[in-house]
C-alpha cells in the first residue's frame, strides 16, 4: 500500500502601519515552496485584524497556487514534447 502523501502549509503574519503581510510555506515531501500576500486597511474602516489576516493569507495561498500550476504545466509540457507519444 502506498504511503499517504501529506502536504503542510504554515502561514506567519506581520503587521505594520495598517498593513498585514502573510508569508506561507508549503512542504510537500522534500519540496518546499513559499508565497506571500499583503492587505492594507483603509483608514476609514474599523481596525479588525482578522480581516486583514484573511485577505493576506488568501493572497499568499494564491501565490502558492500559481506556483503549483506553473510547475505542473512545465511537467505536462515535457510529456507533449517527448517523441513517440503522439
Amino acid at each position: 500500500m502506498d504511503e499517504p502523501r501529506v502536504w503542510t502549509v504554515e502561514i506567519a503574519f506581520s503587521e505594520d502601519a495598517g498593513r498585514t503581510r502573510a508569508d506561507a510555506w508549503l512542504r510537500a515531501g522534500s519540496r518546499q515552496l513559499s508565497g506571500w500576500g499583503r492587505s492594507r486597511r483603509n483608514p476609514v474602516d474599523p481596525d479588525v485584524p482578522a480581516v486583514g489576516e484573511e485577505l493576506a493569507a488568501s493572497r499568499a495561498l494564491l501565490d502558492l497556487a500559481h506556483q503549483l500550476v506553473g510547475e505542473a504545466l512545465d511537467v505536462v509540457e515535457t510529456f507533449a514534447t517527448e517523441p513517440g507519444e503522439h
